[in-house]
Parts: structure tokens; C-alpha cells; sequence
């Protein structure tokens, strides 16, 4: 048989638990080992859930690396998403919105909003509308407890905004939501979103979400699959509006549509709660002077 081929970090841990690679390798019908074959047979079975011992491989041994150290920050995000996406049942139902109206309003308050200093977003109408649905679809606005017996209710909307800042994704809370209007909304955001970049925003600031917004439409994507931060059951995901062509009996008509991506804990929100939920978050985004009057 020709010679094994293994990483020095493989030899090493052979050599401690006593295994003969020559053996293993005939055993496996191959000349290539790793770690993860140092305790296998022909008929081992997969790693078990949470087992990322056979992660431990050495890379140099396949060509030249370097490392970078993960952040304390970006150690305790990693850590808590994964244990969201293996814990959680997850569900994502998408949809979009004509954003029309929108469009619309922000252009015929754009004075308005320079004179008040303030940069009126498609978000804060997003925002605005999810507090509402929020409100009216109390299951959304709840947390399961950990034993998954108990269902809290919670009698607030504060909505968590996802920032994509240069040391790690951070998520500030916008108090109360449902009581503000679109102006306070649109400056707490801009707010928020500043003093996260400049890492100015105070623990205090990131926790109680009754859900959050991850937004992507400043970079691009058609959708995704945003993972629900717990304790929220649910997330809303958007991406960049694109023109779509609608058609009105044999008449071709371009309309702006947000793609809306929504991600839920199916232990506590079923698919029709979900579609309920994102057909009036879309009826509100295409009639935005309804919802702020």
C-alpha cells in the first residue's frame, strides 16, 4: 500500500492515542487521513449534533494560510447564532411590496426632512409597519420561554435594527414603536445606526426586541434566510427594491417591489400565522398614508 498521507497535527494525535495509521488507512481503503478518521471504522457512524471535533483539520498541509483571531464580539454572535439555527425550527415564508407610495411620500417630503435634519428611509415606513403589525398579531410580539412551556405576551413593540458595522453586527433597539411617528422613527434610526458604527451605543441599547429588521437593500440580494435572534420568534429580512413588471390586462406596467423575507420559530407561529402576518405587512407598506394617519 502506498505511503499515508496525514498532517503532522494527525500524526501527533495517532501517536497519543496509540493508533497505527498504516492499520487505519488499509482499514479505510485509503492513503489520505485526518483526525476525524483516527477513531473511525468502515461503519462509523456521523458525528453526533455539536461534535466539531472533525472541524480540527490542518490546512497547511493543503497549501499556504494565515489566521486572524475572531473577536470577543464576533465569538459571543457566532456562538448564539449557532445555537438559534440548531435549536430553533425554522420557517421562512417571503413576499414583496409595491413601494410605490412610498417612493412617492419620500420624494414629496424631501424638503421637509432637510429641514428637519433628518433622512427619511424606506425603513422607517418599514418600521412603522411592522410595529403595527406587531400589535395586531400578538403572537409575533412574544417570547417562548426556555423550558418551551410558556408563552410570554409582551404589552410593547420595541424593534430591533441590524447594523452592519466594522467590528461586527450589532443590533440597537427602537423603544416603542408603535407611539412614534414616522419623524422620531426615522431619527432614532439614523441615531442608532450612527453610535453603532462609532460603538457609542450602550448594552442597554441592543436587548428586549420584540422582533428585528435585517436590511440588506444597501448592498443588494434578490432575499435570504434571516435566523431568528432569540428570545424574538420571528425576524423580518429585506433586500434591495427591484422594478417589476406587472401587467394590467395586456398592459405592461413597472413597479418597485421590497422583497420581504420573514423567518419564524414554527413551535409558536404556524405557516397561516405567518402568511396572515406578511399580507397586512404588505397591504400597509403599499398604503402608507393610511398608516401614519
Amino acid at each position: 500500500m502506498a505511503e499515508v498521507i496525514a498532517s503532522p497535527s494527525t500524526r501527533r494525535k495517532a501517536l497519543e492515542k496509540g493508533v497505527d495509521l498504516d492499520a487505519r488507512a488499509k482499514e479505510l481503503g485509503r492513503t489520505t487521513l485526518g483526525p476525524e478518521d483516527l477513531g473511525a471504522t468502515a461503519a462509523a457512524p456521523a458525528a453526533s449534533a455539536g461534535d466539531t471535533s472533525y472541524w480540527d483539520v490542518d490546512h497547511s498541509a493543503y497549501g499556504p494560510v494565515s489566521e486572524e483571531p475572531m473577536s470577543r464580539f464576533a465569538q459571543v454572535a457566532a456562538r448564539n447564532l449557532g445555537a438559534a439555527n440548531a435549536l430553533i425550527p425554522q420557517v421562512t415564508h417571503h413576499d414583496r411590496a409595491d413601494v410605490s407610495a412610498i417612493e412617492g411620500l419620500r420624494k414629496a417630503w424631501r424638503a421637509e426632512a432637510q429641514a428637519r435634519g433628518v433622512k427619511l428611509t424606506a425603513l422607517a415606513f418599514q418600521v412603522m409597519a411592522l410595529a403595527r403589525c406587531l400589535r395586531e398579531f400578538p403572537r409575533f410580539n412574544a417570547s417562548l420561554s426556555p423550558d418551551g412551556k410558556t408563552l410570554v405576551l409582551k404589552d410593547y413593540v420595541h424593534i430591533g435594527i441590524a447594523v452592519d458595522t466594522p467590528h461586527g453586527l450589532m443590533v440597537p433597539v427602537i423603544r416603542d414603536a408603535d407611539r412614534k411617528g414616522l419623524w422620531e422613527i426615522s431619527a432614532a434610526i439614523t441615531d442608532l445606526a450612527g453610535r453603532a458604527q462609532a460603538r457609542k451605543v450602550a448594552p442597554d441599547e441592543m436587548g428586549g426586541a420584540s422582533m428585528t429588521i435585517s436590511n440588506l437593500g444597501g448592498i443588494g440580494g434578490l432575499g435570504f434566510t434571516p435566523i431568528v435572534n432569540p428570545p424574538e420568534l420571528a425576524i423580518l429580512g429585506i433586500t434591495r427594491t427591484e422594478t417589476i413588471t406587472l401587467w394590467e390586462g395586456e398592459t405592461p406596467r413597472p413597479v418597485p417591489m421590497v422583497p420581504l423575507d420573514l423567518s419564524y420559530d414554527h413551535r409558536v407561529i404556524n405557516g397561516a400565522d405567518a402568511a396572515r402576518f406578511m399580507a397586512r405587512l404588505v397591504t400597509l407598506l403599499q398604503m402608507p398614508e393610511a398608516m401614519i394617519v
